[in-house]
């Protein structure tokens, strides 16, 4: 069924949004699709045609620019060809998924925690980072006719034209990069085209939005100043998520191409640190740059105190540790007992109408050729209404029934986005023609 899915998209003669190489690719599988369901008498091979809305999902490239799903990969009970269900083992993203909410793709993220600023911490985590890549290699090697790395902006319409998901790399927290940046260029050879600097504590190269000791560097430290450098000559575009709004503001200033920050809000919504206000969000969008809107529920509002909860997850997570580090045994106890307090202590969350409150603040400001969508999908995002990928055509939905154009999502799910990563691929190949020469 997945593959007829994909095949009901070349029954649209037209271009728009990019994708008639696509139809014209799959319509001789389409024909062989529907011919087979009819020979063997199944009568449900006939679809419901589309919705308008829909249609213009369709036609969009829909990416997210910030996976989660690579912490995932690495657990052999984790198939990223099942569709899974968030109620039961909380996964946010699969394949299945990817096809019913029209997600073409998107930057899957290297993510390590915050540790000890260390030679031995540094050297252990910058090993879970590469292992982090080579699992996220590991899922395209697998399934090759489904996933392929892209590392160019181009890459992606003709991903998409060949009727397979896109995969580009990112990296949430350089702190595996240790006090060498000449690292990242490494992690740019696997693929990385996106690097933020800092997650939920200050580091190495700066200050977090959310230390509860507050700020150590007053923005970037000098390590943190070469780190922008560093990226800017290899062509990586950088994210501001998690950084403090000094670090935000001089990450403007310093790079030589526009930021994004991949996974993000607004503070005239919701005042909360990981949210950027409006005077940031304009020199944000001054200079270029894009703020892609989250779905994680304290971002967004604010929700009731629940210390039952609360204390029941710090008692679970005395017990199991980290949960990347736990067998496949005790990592399917660990997610019953996260089930059981749920249960018992159920989650306050936000609701579509807060995330979308979000966006259409961005979009208001700004417009939307600088404003995008990365919920956070399997690193603690979704809200009521859309709790995983497959709830995704909501918001397009939305969007045009507020009078956003198909060329407004075209830019919102992907345009600003590869825009982003032309530039920042363009001005290293600048760079290196410069030193040519």
């Amino acid at each position: 069924m997945i593959r007829f899915a994909l095949a009901t998209r070349t029954f649209d003669n037209s271009s728009i949004g990019g994708h008639l190489m696509f139809r014209s690719n799959f319509a001789t599988t389409s024909l062989i699709v529907l011919t087979a369901l009819t020979l063997a008498g199944c009568n449900s091979a006939k679809e419901e045609p589309m919705t308008p809305a829909r249609q213009v999902h369709e036609d969009v490239i829909v990416l997210d620019t910030h996976l989660d799903t690579p912490a995932l990969l690495i657990r052999p009970s984790f198939d990223i060809m099942a569709r899974h269900d968030p109620a039961l083992d909380y996964s946010q993203v699969d394949y299945p998924r990817m096809v019913e909410g029209g997600l073409d793709g998107g930057f899957w993220a290297i993510y390590t925690p915050q540790g000890p600023l260390t030679t031995d911490a540094y050297q252990a985590v910058r090993d879970t980072a590469i292992l982090r890549a080579v699992a996220i290699h590991e899922m395209v090697a697998s399934h090759p006719d489904v996933f392929e790395l892209a590392t160019r902006p181009e890459d992606a319409a003709r991903i998409v034209g060949e009727g397979k998901r896109i995969v580009y790399m990112s990296i949430e927290n350089s702190y595996p990069l240790g006090e060498d940046i000449s690292l990242l260029k490494t992690f740019y050879d696997l693929g990385v085209r996106m690097v933020g600097p800092v997650h939920f504590r200050n580091n190495q190269f700066g200050d977090s939005s959310t230390d509860p000791d507050g700020q150590q560097w007053h923005g970037l430290s000098p390590l943190g100043k070469a780190l922008v450098a560093k990226a800017n000559s290899l062509g990586m575009v950088l994210d501001g998520s998690h950084a403090h709004d000094d670090v935000v503001r001089q990450m403007i200033d310093l790079s030589k191409t526009p930021i994004i920050l991949s996974h993000s809000g607004v503070k005239a919504v919701f005042d909360h640190p990981r949210n950027i206000d409006d005077d940031l969000l304009r020199k944000l969008a001054d200079s270029g740059g894009v703020i892609q809107i989250n779905t994680y529920s304290s971002y967004l509002k604010k929700l009731p105190e629940n210390p039952a909860r609360r204390e029941a997850f710090v008692e679970l997570m005395k017990e199991v540790g980290s949960p990347d580090d736990l067998s496949e045994a005790d990592y399917a106890k660990y997610i019953e007992k996260r089930r059981e307090i749920d249960a018992k202590f159920p989650p306050e969350q936000a609701d579509f109408e807060d995330f979308m409150a979000q966006l259409m603040h961005a979009l208001s400001v700004v417009g939307p050729e600088h404003v995008g969508i990365g919920p956070d999908w399997d690193g603690g995002g979704g809200v009521h209404g859309m709790e995983d990928i497959s709830a995704l055509p909501r918001v397009t939905e939305r969007l045009l029934a507020a009078g956003y154009t198909e060329a407004d999502l075209e830019n919102i799910w992907s345009g600003n986005v590869l825009r982003l990563l032309g530039t920042a691929e363009a001005y290293a190949a600048s760079m290196r023609a410069g030193k040519e020469h």
